[in-house]
């Protein structure tokens, strides 16, 4: 589980294909005051270790870090392996060496929850639309499958590329949000500009929801929830 608040940047240093699938690499720089160490990683700004069999999100996915490998003074490298269940659900495949990906450890009983319940479990892949900028901060459309939008509402949460969002709002193909200059400065969120697939997971409870809504509509129960009594109490969203 992860708050979908970002805690570094990491860098692809290598996506090799492999049996199973993908064996992926990724680079994370030590904070100048820490010194490397042979069995484990630390974030930037972060005082704990990150070690082989640790949750970590690439990009909102959550990965299993297979390897720790020391690379120089200034960087260690974490490798993952990918699955073909997970390159067929993510966008993950089509990293490139060098390319800026977000990375968040598992969230930890007792730590504060800033962003929102994420459980790095990519529920599709989007698109970002358009960008732009405005008093310093940047409004970024993105499309979303349409089979996750009855999962979105309006000033709920959503994950996008592994980022706790805020929704703006819901259009007929997608969603709006806003970033601050701190997330456009901490993420990759602006990384390649428009065109760019990203990985989209909904909010946990609109999963929930959904599901329960769902099964007692296909049940019929006189009286109870319709379509038609969610589009009049305002919960449908074009």
């Amino acid at each position: 589980m992860f708050t979908g608040l970002v805690e570094t940047l990491g860098r692809v240093t290598a996506a090799e294909a492999r049996p199973f699938g993908l064996r992926l690499a990724v680079e994370v720089a030590w904070p100048a005051a820490e010194p490397p160490s042979s069995t484990a990683i630390v974030h930037p700004g972060l005082l704990q270790t990150t070690r082989v069999g640790d949750s970590v999100a690439v990009n909102g996915a959550c990965l299993t870090v297979v390897a720790v490998e020391h690379s120089g003074a200034a960087s260690e490298v974490l490798a993952f392996e990918l699955s073909h269940e997970t390159l067929a659900r993510t966008a993950l495949a089509g990293l490139c060496a060098d390319e800026a990906v977000n990375l968040e450890r598992a969230l930890r009983w007792g730590d504060r929850l800033g962003g929102h319940l994420v459980t790095g479990h990519i529920d599709g892949v989007g698109r970002l639309c358009a960008v732009t900028e405005r008093a310093g901060c940047w409004d970024l459309a993105y499309d979303v499958p349409a089979h996750l939008l009855a999962e979105v509402v309006r000033k709920g949460s959503i994950a996008i590329d592994g980022i706790s969002l805020t929704v703006n709002d819901v259009t007929l193909t997608g969603v709006l949000v806003t970033i601050i200059p701190h997330t456009a400065a901490h993420t990759q969120i602006l990384g390649r500009g428009p065109g760019r697939a990203v990985h989209v997971e909904t909010d946990l409870v609109g999963k929930h929801v959904r599901r329960l809504a769902e099964v007692h509509l296909r049940h019929g129960a006189a009286g109870g929830v319709s379509w038609e009594l969610l589009d009049r109490s305002g919960f449908l969203q074009p």
